[in-house]
């Protein structure tokens, strides 16, 4: 088992390794004291892993109890987060007791969001089981919900007191799930590591995880609150969530993440950001990947869900701009050079 240390506000470990879900009691123990956790999860994992976890849990002297809601991104609303609070108060979960999010990046965010609110904040534990979630989603303390208006737009900054990720169980992850993290370590390595590309091709998950864990955790400790350097993580996502948005969210995060990052790149080409060997590079590694970069939406629909992205400060917004594929920096452009963005990309 590999332990990384993020040195944050509130310091925690991330432990990586095979099989190691049954004894993550244990390894909570080490970081808690005896207390009632209330497990966070959906309808999809609490049939594969709840059972186990919540035995190692017992078995480790906690009380369980297990709060379920609707797998997908459409649950990630203002009405479940509002079920989560209520199930957490009719449960007891006191100040001193913890919330344990199972499952991938959804309930990840939805039970941080609950942990950093409830009672104004609760012990939290990460145990991500998407490939996505644990190389991404479940570090750095970001949580949130989605409004009608767009995505991730009610939120809080939240560390875990723990993570726990078991590569084990991408063994049970469909092809799609899978995509979704190829996605997001792609990004990675567009961006901060071109040696890590090949190694993402040949589905190398332990060292993906270990290097993403590795580049995440150097950029939250420099940046923890997400007001510089982090902000370079969001390549793909300025116009990825705004087709996440224009698709009812029925085009799943990763997928248009990779959407994004070619048409982010084509647009940083066109204005003369990058070189257009650059976007060929981004456009060829991600075909390559087996993603379909086509977008069926109109560059005038997506600016407009644009305009609320929380990126956006004093009348500009950041976008990451790749140099070269594992180089990458942050360009502040104004809303009007936005639009132009949105409308290059096409």
């Amino acid at each position: 088992m590999k332990k990384f240390e993020i040195s944050t506000t509130h310091p925690y470990n991330i432990c990586i390794g095979s099989n190691i879900m049954p004894n993550s009691g244990t390894l909570i123990s080490e970081v808690l004291e005896p207390c009632k956790i209330a497990i966070i999860t959906d309808t999809n994992v609490n049939s594969l892993y709840s059972q186990v976890f919540l035995t190692s849990l017992i078995e480790s002297g906690f009380e369980v109890s297990k709060i379920i809601f609707p797998a997908g991104e459409h649950s990630k609303n203002l009405n479940t987060y509002g079920n989560v609070l209520e199930a957490l108060a009719d449960e007891g979960i006191s100040r001193s007791d913890a919330i344990a999010s199972l499952g991938g990046g959804v309930v990840g965010d939805i039970s941080g969001f609950a942990a950093a609110t409830y009672m104004r904040g609760i012990k939290f534990l990460q145990i991500p089981t998407s490939y996505i979630s644990a190389i991404d989603a479940s570090v750095g303390g970001k949580t949130g919900i989605n409004l009608l208006s767009g995505k991730n737009l009610a939120g809080a900054f939240w560390q875990p007191s723990l993570v726990i990720c078991d590569t084990k169980v991408f063994e049970t992850l469909p092809p799609e799930q899978i995509m979704e993290g190829v996605a997001e370590a792609m990004k990675l390595g567009i961006c901060f590591d071109s040696n890590l590309i090949p190694r993402i091709i040949d589905r190398d998950y332990p060292y993906i995880i270990e290097r993403a864990v590795s580049i995440k955790k150097y950029i939250v400790e420099a940046d923890e609150l997400d007001v510089g350097l982090r902000q370079m993580l969001n390549f793909g996502h300025t116009i990825g969530h705004c087709i996440e948005k224009a698709s009812a969210y029925s085009i799943p995060h990763g997928v248009a993440v990779a959407k994004g990052m070619a048409a982010e790149a084509k647009a940083c080409a066109a204005m003369g950001l990058t070189s257009v060997d650059v976007y060929e590079k981004i456009s060829s590694i991600l075909t390559e990947a087996t993603f379909d970069l086509s977008i069926d939406f109109d560059a005038s629909e997506l600016y407009q869900y644009a305009l609320l992205d929380k990126k956006i400060s004093h009348g500009k917004i950041a976008i990451t701009v790749t140099d070269q594929i594992g180089q990458s920096h942050l360009e502040k452009i104004s809303l009007s050079q936005l639009k132009l963005f949105f409308e290059s990309a096409f």
